[in-house]
């Protein structure tokens, strides 16, 4: 996918609507920045997720980070190559490495930003 596309949150997940489908994923700047990645926990198919709540966690050797909704809604795939190889989330976090897709049961969160906005917020962060 093109990061160009993608709508992200503040806490690094990005979204791709797509005909009442959102596929979710994590940021390749929060890839980086967990580094080497161990595990994750996604949710299952049929489970239920809200805007800003979390739907999962990632942990690498750093840390263990919780992972949020930027959409509310039902899951309705997982990403079975990113829990069997965590690598494929490392390697292609944009495209391969996507995480689950939700039908969409309302609008995206309101708060979400495009690459430019998203970019500058990674800049002052790391400041």
């Amino acid at each position: 996918m093109d990061p160009a596309q993608l709508k992200f949150a503040a806490t690094h997940e990005w979204v791709d609507l797509q005909d009442g489908v959102a596929t979710i994923g994590l940021s390749k700047f929060a890839v980086e920045q967990l580094s080497d990645l161990i595990t994750i926990d996604l949710p299952k198919v049929g489970a239920k997720v809200a805007i800003g709540k979390s739907f999962g966690e990632i942990e690498s050797v750093k840390s263990v980070s919780d992972l949020y909704a930027p959409v509310a809604g039902e899951v309705i795939e997982v990403n079975a190559e990113v829990v069997k190889d965590i690598q494929v989330l490392a390697t292609d976090p944009h495209g391969k490495g996507w995480l689950i897709k939700v039908k969409a049961s309302g609008p995206l969160a309101s708060d979400l930003m495009d690459l430019d906005a998203y970019e500058r917020q990674v800049a002052e962060q790391d400041h």
